[in-house]
């Protein structure tokens, strides 16, 4: 069964810091890159960070220097870790599998599958 479980958010001050986690069901993770998603209120969804299954990562650059993305294929787990927390980075947070990935999970479920999500609030 395909499954992605976020999570980790909450409510920080700006300047601090997040670890998000996610755990996704083995088919997945053991073939496809993975990645971050968010979406703030308002705006459409948007790539933040992702990793190939070698362990390349690219950042969007609003979060270069700030997010880094990490993969634990032991535990088929992708992290998120941010610091220097700013209120635009304010969204819910879904990790999914990289497009061909999506693709593959949309033939198994029939839709465009994405976990519950996690908030994050970066608010003093």
């Amino acid at each position: 069964q395909v499954q992605l479980v976020e999570s980790g958010g909450g409510l920080v001050q700006p300047g601090g810091s997040l670890r998000l986690s996610c755990a996704a069901s083995g088919r997945i993770f053991s073939r496809y890159g993975m990645a971050w998603y968010r979406q703030a209120p308002g705006k459409e969804r948007e790539l933040v960070a992702s990793i190939d299954i070698r362990g390349a990562t690219n950042y969007i650059d609003s979060v270069k220097g700030r997010f880094t993305i990490s993969r634990d294929n032991a535990e088929n787990t992708v992290y998120l870790q941010m610091i220097s927390l700013k209120p635009e980075d304010t969204a819910v947070y879904y990790c999914n599998a990289d497009y061909m990935g999506r693709r593959f999970i949309a033939t198994l479920k029939g839709f465009d599958y994405w976990g519950q999500g996690t908030q994050v609030t970066v608010s003093s």
